[in-house]
C-alpha cells in the first residue's frame, strides 16, 4: 500500500512508452516502489522503457499488451493483470496521441481515432481498472490530462476536446469513488517538449517531462487532488477559460 509520506510499492501504467510516465516511474523506484508493470502497444518503444525500469532498480517489471481502442478486451486485460499481479497502489493513466489538427478535420476517421484513444477507449479501460481498485479498497488513479482540455481552441480543438472528456469523466469518477479508499488525481500539463511535440514552437510556460513528473509525484505524496505543470498554468485558465468567445478567438494558435 501507498506509504504514510504517500510513496507506492506497486505501480501499473497505461500508456507505458509515454515520456512523462516513464519520468513518473523513475522517480518513484527509488522511493519505494519495487513492482512496475507498463501497459501499452509491443515494440521497441515498450522495450525500452522497460529496460529503463529496470536500470532504475525495480525489482519486477514486466511490459503488458495493451490497446485503448481495443474496448472489448478491457475487462480481460484488467482481470490478468491484477490476478498476475496482485493489488497495486497506483495506476497512472498516460495513452494519448496528440494527432494532427489540420489532416484531422479533413479526415473523420483519423479525429475519431483520436478521440477514442485519448477519451472513450481510454474511459473504458479506466472503468475496467478501478474496478479491480474498489475490490482491493484502496489505491490511487493518476490521470494524465491536459490543459487544452480547460477549453479548446480553433487549432487544436480535436485533441483538446478528447482532453475535456476524459478530465470531466475523472473528475466525476473521483467523486464517484469517495468513501472506496481509492483517490484520483488530474494531471493538467501545458505544452511538453518532447516526442509528441518534435518539431512545433513551444508555447509559454512550456515545461518538460522531468519536470512534470517531479510534480506528479509531489501530488502522489500530498494526496492532492488536480496538479498543475507547471503550477502558474492553474492560475493563468483560471482567467482563460473565462475570456469573452470573441476575445479568445483571436488566441494565437
Amino acid at each position: 500500500m501507498i506509504d504514510a509520506v504517500g510513496r507506492p510499492q506497486s505501480v501499473l501504467v497505461l500508456g507505458g512508452s509515454s515520456e512523462i510516465a516513464q519520468a513518473i516511474v523513475a522517480r518513484l523506484v527509488p522511493g519505494r516502489c519495487r513492482t512496475v508493470v507498463l501497459a501499452g502497444r509491443e515494440g521497441p518503444r515498450l522495450s525500452e522503457a522497460v529496460d529503463r525500469a529496470k536500470a532504475a532498480g525495480a525489482e519486477v517489471v514486466e511490459g503488458v499488451a495493451f490497446d485503448a481502442t481495443e474496448t472489448s478486451a478491457h475487462r480481460a486485460f484488467a482481470d490478468r493483470v491484477f490476478d498476475r499481479f496482485g493489488d497495486f497502489d497506483l495506476v497512472i493513466v498516460a495513452t494519448g496521441v496528440l494527432g494532427d489538427q489540420h489532416a484531422d478535420e479533413q479526415d473523420p476517421v483519423a479525429a475519431a481515432s483520436v478521440l477514442a484513444i485519448n477519451f472513450a477507449g481510454l474511459a473504458a479501460a479506466v472503468l475496467a481498472v478501478t474496478g479491480h481498485l474498489r475490490r482491493q479498497g484502496h489505491g490511487r488513479l493518476v490521470v494524465l490530462s491536459s490543459v487544452a482540455g480547460e477549453r479548446a481552441r480553433r487549432t487544436n480543438f480535436i485533441y483538446g476536446s478528447s482532453k475535456a472528456g476524459l478530465d470531466a469523466f475523472s473528475q466525476g469518477l473521483g467523486d464517484s469513488l469517495a468513501g472506496t479508499g481509492v483517490r484520483v488525481m488530474i494531471v493538467r500539463p501545458g505544452f511538453v517538449a518532447g516526442r509528441m511535440t518534435a518539431g512545433m514552437t513551444p508555447a509559454p510556460f512550456s515545461t518538460t517531462p522531468e519536470a512534470v513528473a517531479d510534480l506528479v509525484v509531489r501530488g502522489i505524496e500530498s494526496g492532492a487532488g488536480v496538479v498543475y505543470a507547471p503550477p502558474v498554468l492553474r492560475w493563468v485558465f483560471a482567467v482563460m477559460r473565462h475570456l469573452p468567445r470573441a476575445v479568445w478567438r483571436r488566441m494565437p494558435g
